[in-house]
């Protein structure tokens, strides 16, 4: 008996070092360092889906510094879907499409990098990837993690095609232990469609978690995505976002005040601003929207709470959310067909009632000094204004 206590303790204190062991591993993805703020940069799926070669990604890499998108902090470059070949080599790597990759993720990496950007690809937790053109990661974790960190890639995509049924719960945290065994600070953005709640389990393992299928470009999918990702507002800090997936901005399905709305609202909402449109060719408008400084710097604020809708009137609607330094931003969104005043009460916002502020329109680039009480404005059909009110002194 004395032997099988002394065994029994042996076991416990084993499993409680495992415990602890896998704990601190979580921890210490989630504290990896990066996403401090929401990721900037760009990605492939939106605009050329599977029509993507080593070509475009260089030349989107030129375009980003080109523009001074690069500049204002789009960094990474992401490749998504169809990049590999169908079947792994004899020692069981994935390996880049010789068609479409001839020189290989490595070199292309290394390209990216001396753009002064960041490089990230795409997997799945399951068999497959969605496209079916090449292997999912499940059962691959360790190897493929390895195989990424090797080439120097800086972000992972992990999608959840072709899952065998297991619970994503099961399947994302193996690839996180791997990406954090792998020797390379890698990005982990899991993309499992918000099919189990991610926002309240994800951010332990992952910097960014998906919490709505995908986006399509027009006014009903971004609107209702931007509602779904809404709901999970108070699980996004620092290190760790929401993701309602990628922009459309650019790629011609909506309206320019839409895409607008749509930009503004990801901003506030702190979700990834990755640009989902063709670089090489964007044109003025949608350069303008994507590179507005004052909108960007509301995504990427240093408090990391996202902003969420506070009130709604029908189609007429009040987001905001505070930032550093006791600021708010507040977005007035007219979701309907005809113009309409749109009114932000102080105490719709979390102000107090006899607060003075200094509201800056950040589309219009211009100040409304003493502001009382309340913040109104007519706002066109699908339109929305958008502001930061700093406080003064009476």
């Amino acid at each position: 008996m004395v032997l099988l206590g002394f065994f029994l303790r042996i076991i416990t204190f084993t499993l409680y070092l495992t415990q602890l062991v896998d704990g601190f591993q979580s921890q210490m993805l989630m504290n990896n360092g990066l996403a401090l703020s929401p990721q900037m940069g760009w990605n492939s799926w939106n605009h050329f889906q599977c029509n993507i070669n080593e070509t475009l990604i260089k030349q989107t890499a030129d375009a980003m510094v080109s523009s001074g998108l690069s500049a204002r902090g789009y960094k990474y470059i992401n490749i998504d879907d169809c990049w590999g070949e169908l079947k792994r080599d004899a020692q069981g790597n994935l390996v880049a499409k010789a068609s479409t990759f001839p020189s290989g993720m490595k070199a292309l990496a290394n390209y990216v990098h001396s753009k002064g950007l960041k490089l990230g690809i795409y997997s799945d937790a399951g068999t497959l990837t969605c496209s079916q053109t090449m292997p999912g990661s499940l059962g691959h974790e360790e190897q493929d993690a390895k195989t990424f960190a090797s080439w120097g890639i800086d972000y992972l995509k992990y999608d959840n095609c072709f899952n065998t049924g297991t619970s994503p719960k099961e399947r994302y945290p193996k690839m996180s232990k791997a990406l954090l065994n792998s020797g390379r600070s890698i990005f982990f953005s899991l993309c499992e469609w918000g099919q189990e709640d991610p926002a309240t389990w994800a951010g332990d393992i992952g910097n960014s978690w998906r919490t709505t299928g995908d986006i399509r470009d027009n006014w009903n999918s971004m609107t209702t995505i931007a509602d779904k990702n809404d709901r999970w507002a108070s699980y996004a800090r620092p290190g760790s976002w929401n993701d309602p997936d990628m922009l459309e901005v650019g790629n011609g399905g909506m309206t320019r005040e839409e895409y607008r709305s749509h930009y503004s609202i990801w901003a506030l909402a702190k979700a990834p601003l990755l640009i989902g449109c063709d670089l090489r060719s964007m044109d003025k408008v949608t350069f303008e929207l994507l590179s507005n400084k004052e909108v960007i710097a509301v995504n990427q604020d240093k408090l990391g709470i996202q902003g969420k809708k506070v009130k709604k009137d029908g189609d007429l609607e009040v987001w905001a959310g505070p930032l550093s330094k006791k600021r708010v931003a507040v977005i007035l969104w007219n979701r309907g067909s005809l113009p309409a005043h749109i009114t932000a009460r102080w105490e719709d916002i979390g102000l107090h009632s006899s607060a003075i502020v200094n509201a800056r329109d950040l589309w219009a680039h211009s100040t409304h000094s003493g502001v009382r009480k309340q913040l109104s404005s007519l706002v066109k059909p699908h339109a929305c204004k958008m502001y930061t009110l700093t406080r003064r002194k009476a």
